[in-house]
C-alpha cells in the first residue's frame, strides 16, 4: 500500500539512533505517521519543523503498519515563523492542538484547509488570533463535538447572544445568562458569524472559549490536557491587552 499527499508536520521523534518518528496531517488522508530514514541528521531536521508543509509519500506493507515516509519541503513555514516570537508561538500550538485532538487515519479534509489559512496568515497579528480560534470551533464540529450558537439555550431567542453555556455547549442570552454569568464561558459575535471582524480582545475570549470545549470534550477521553504550546500562546495574547 502506498500514497502521495500534500501536509503539515506536526511532530517528529527519535526513533533508534539515525531515523525519526514523524506524524503528518495530511489533506486526503488525516493524521497519519510514518518512519523517515535519517531523520535525526542534519539535512532532515530542518524538514522535520512542525508547521512545514511538506509533499509526502507513503508507502507500507498495509494500512495497520507503520511504513515510512518520503518527504519533500513545500513550504518551509516554521522558517518563516523563526522570527517573530508570536507567530512562532502560535505555529507551535496549531500542531500541537492537531496532534493532540485528530484520530489517526481518518480524513478531516475541511480541518487541514481551515489549519493551511491560519498557517499562512500567522504574519499577521490582527488576523490570526481570531482564525485560530474559528479553527479550533470547526475542529469541534469536524469531530463531532461542534457548538450550537445560533439560538439560546435557555429562551430560543436569536438576539443578544453573549454566552455559551459550559455544560450544554449551546449559546445563552444576555438576559438568560445574567443570574449565571460566573459560570458561563465567553461568545463573541464573530464566533457565531454576526461579525466578520475580531478585536484582541474578542479573539482571546473565543480561545477561552474553544480551549474549554477541546479539553473537556475531546482530550479529557484519553486523559489529556490542553498542550503547553496551547496554552503558552493564550498568555502571550494576553500580555498584548
Amino acid at each position: 500500500m502506498n500514497f502521495t499527499d500534500i501536509g503539515i508536520v506536526l511532530d517528529a521523534r527519535a526513533h533508534g539512533e539515525t531515523h525519526a518518528v514523524v506524524d503528518v496531517f495530511t489533506e486526503r488522508h488525516g493524521r497519519w505517521a510514518g518512519l523517515v530514514y535519517g531523520g535525526q541528521g542534519r539535512k532532515m531536521r530542518p524538514l522535520l519543523q512542525p508547521g512545514n508543509e511538506v509533499t509526502v509519500e507513503w508507502k507500507g506493507r498495509g494500512e495497520d503498519s507503520l511504513g515510512h515516509f518520503a518527504l519533500e519541503m513545500s513550504h518551509a513555514r516554521a522558517g518563516e515563523a523563526m522570527g517573530e516570537r508570536l507567530s512562532l508561538a502560535a505555529l507551535s500550538a496549531a500542531c500541537a492542538v492537531a496532534l493532540a485532538t485528530l484520530p489517526e487515519r481518518e480524513s478531516h479534509s475541511r480541518a487541514y484547509t481551515a489549519m493551511s489559512v491560519l498557517l499562512a496568515n500567522l504574519d499577521d497579528i490582527d488576523v490570526w488570533p481570531a482564525l485560530m480560534a474559528r479553527w479550533e470551533l470547526g475542529l469541534l464540529a469536524e469531530l463531532g463535538f461542534g457548538l450550537t450558537l445560533d439560538r439560546c439555550a435557555a429562551t430560543g431567542a436569536r438576539e443578544n447572544l453573549i454566552y455559551v453555556s459550559p455544560r450544554s455547549a449551546c449559546a445563552v442570552s444576555a438576559e438568560a445568562g445574567e443570574p449565571y454569568k460566573d459560570k458561563m464561558l465567553p461568545l463573541p459575535a464573530f464566533l457565531r458569524g454576526a461579525s466578520s471582524e475580531a478585536t484582541l480582545q474578542e479573539a482571546v475570549d473565543a480561545l477561552k472559549t474553544t480551549g474549554f470545549f477541546l479539553e473537556t470534550r475531546i482530550l479529557h477521553l484519553s486523559d489529556k490536557q490542553l498542550p503547553e504550546a496551547r496554552l503558552r500562546v493564550v498568555e502571550l495574547l494576553n500580555s498584548k491587552l
